[in-house]
Order: C-alpha cells, then sequence, then structure tokens
C-alpha cells in the first residue's frame, strides 16, 4: 500500500527525512505531500474557533496518513472530532522563539498589550505561547488585537510600526534582532516546553501499525544525521527557500538547527498536562469549538516501542 507522509519545514525532522531517502528503504511505496501544495483557507478569524487545518487533511481522501507539527495543531484536531493518535515528541524546544516588541515603544509587560496589536502563526505553538503568557498576566484574548501572519512575517511589520509586538521565531527572528533593538515580553522556556510532535489517525495506527514503525525508526536515523551535519541539513532548507525565489542564509539555518533538540521520545505526563492546560484555554477563549480530554489520544504501545526505537538510535 502506499504511505502518504505530510511533510513541511516547519517540521524540521520531517523536511529533512523527505530529502534523505532513509524511509524509502523500508516504505518504498512512501508518498510525500508536500503541505504547502495543499488547498489552504484564507488567513483564520482570529477571535473565532481555529480550523483543524493539518487534520482535515490527515482524514481527507488523497490527504496523508502521518503528520509532524508544533504544539497546537492536535489540540485544535481533536477540538473538531479528529480521531486522532499522538505519536511522540521532541525534546523542549525553547530556544525556537519569545514574545518580543520594539524596546522604545513604551510595552515593558505581557499586562501592557491590552488593547494592542500582536503577531503570531495563528493556529500554530504561538497561539499557544501567547494564550499562556496572557493568562498568567490576568489577560485574556478578548483583551488583545491578535493579527494572523506568516511564521516570519510579522518581523517586517514589527519593524514598520504595524504591530506593537509579536512572537518571532528563528531563523527569521534573527534578520528583526540585527535591524532594531528588541525587548522579550516573555521567553519560551517560562512559559510551556514547546517541543516538536507527531500525530496519525487511530485508524492508520491500528491497521498500519509496520508502516507507523517504521516512520518512527526513520525519523529517529534521520535525526541523529541532523545532530551530525547541522550544516548539510541546513543546506536543504536555504536549497528549498532559494527555489521558492527567496532568501535565505544558511548560517541562521545551521545555527537554528543546532538549537534545536532532535530524536522523538514518548508524550509524557508533563507534555499532556501542558497539552491539557492549553486545551482548556483555548476552549475558555473561544477558540476550541468544545472542550476535550488530550489523554483520550495516546496509545501506550506507541509510547513503548518509541521510547525503544531512541535507545536503539
Amino acid at each position: 500500500m502506499t504511505v502518504r507522509v505530510g511533510y513541511f519545514p516547519h517540521n524540521n525532522s520531517l523536511f529533512v527525512l523527505r530529502h534523505r531517502g532513509i524511509l524509502e528503504r523500508a516504505l518504498p511505496d512512501v508518498e510525500w505531500v508536500d503541505l504547502r501544495a495543499l488547498p489552504q483557507p484564507a488567513r483564520a478569524d482570529v477571535k473565532s474557533a481555529l480550523p483543524s487545518v493539518h487534520s482535515d487533511h490527515l482524514f481527507a481522501a488523497g490527504g496523508f496518513d502521518f503528520i509532524g507539527t508544533g504544539f497546537t495543531p492536535p489540540i485544535t484536531a481533536l477540538g473538531n472530532d479528529r480521531d486522532i493518535v499522538y505519536v511522540g515528541i521532541s525534546g523542549p524546544r525553547i530556544e525556537n522563539g519569545r514574545l518580543v516588541t520594539k524596546a522604545d515603544n513604551g510595552i515593558e509587560s505581557v499586562a501592557d498589550l491590552k488593547g494592542k496589536r500582536v503577531g503570531i502563526a495563528h493556529g500554530s505553538w504561538q497561539t499557544t505561547l501567547l494564550l499562556f503568557a496572557l493568562d498568567a498576566a490576568g489577560l485574556g484574548w478578548a483583551d488583545i488585537e491578535p493579527v494572523d501572519t506568516d511564521v516570519n512575517d510579522g518581523g517586517a511589520l514589527l519593524l514598520d510600526g504595524s504591530l506593537d509586538a509579536w512572537v518571532g521565531a528563528y531563523p527569521g527572528l534573527t534578520a528583526v534582532e540585527a535591524a532594531t533593538t528588541l525587548h522579550t515580553l516573555v521567553d519560551t522556556e517560562s512559559v510551556f516546553s514547546h517541543p516538536s510532535l507527531w500525530f496519525t489517525s487511530r485508524e492508520f495506527a491500528e491497521h498500519n501499525r509496520p508502516a507507523l514503525e517504521a516512520i518512527i525508526t526513520a525519523l529517529q536515523e534521520s535525526d541523529a544525521w541532523i545532530v551530525a551535519n547541522p550544516r548539510a541539513a541546513a543546506q536543504y532548507f536555504v536549497d528549498d527557500i532559494r527555489t521558492r525565489g527567496g532568501t535565505a542564509d544558511i548560517d541562521a539555518w545551521e545555527a537554528a538547527l543546532r538549537g534545536r533538540p532532535f530524536g522523538i521520545g514518548p508524550v509524557t505526563e508533563e507534555f499532556l498536562d501542558e497539552q491539557q492546560r492549553a486545551a482548556d484555554l483555548l476552549a475558555a477563549n473561544g477558540l476550541l469549538p468544545r472542550k476535550i480530554r488530550v489523554r483520550d489520544a495516546v496509545e501506550p504501545s506507541i509510547g513503548d516501542f518509541v521510547a525503544k526505537s531512541a535507545v536503539a538510535n
């Protein structure tokens, strides 16, 4: 059977695996689905419930069977009644980004964001980081003017004054740091662990276990290669950006990859507690259609295999 794996650059592990040819040794009929080529909805209404964009493709005919994302998409999938199963998580990506503002605009704390325009890639981990930060400051989603930007586009908007604050991520944050002095309102480490994560449909997990295990094993091998060869891995991202007509700095990409954890571990109780807290806050702020229980998406036998594969690599 053909196994379809969804990938895009934001999940660094799957993007590199797509170019390494490792998975094809175990699954000759693997088909890689570039998420950027799939139909995408219009920019999200940042005041209403989040759509489950990634999981819609996971469950659609002709979609894909396996996906890696950031922190928020599996929560929105569950909130939109998608029967997903967690596969594994990376270590904390606490150096990946932070909530920043320009140093000269008078915003000193998260509490000062009331009524301000804050840029995020809505529906990504950035939504969760901002929501956690607001909650800690006694604010809610309705207290700010959230602006949906691409992961990197918000930097230019912060610089020209269109945004008052921005959840920036590396390597895009590097250019903004070079252009102006930034003030960090909240870093990632003080808010949540922010791992990469991978999930699949329950049907695929239950009926295609050998293929799922092959994907996990290939990811472990590829991630070990990234750790040993960060500059060569960075070149895949640079080449992709340049092919699409953009510009990219290999040094910035190498630094970004060196600052991120690679390797897949089983989901932990601490991670599930963070997911549940995020789900509860998203629902309370009208960003999730219903309350959910994230532990309904845990299959212990998958975690056992992930743990064994991590030891083997």
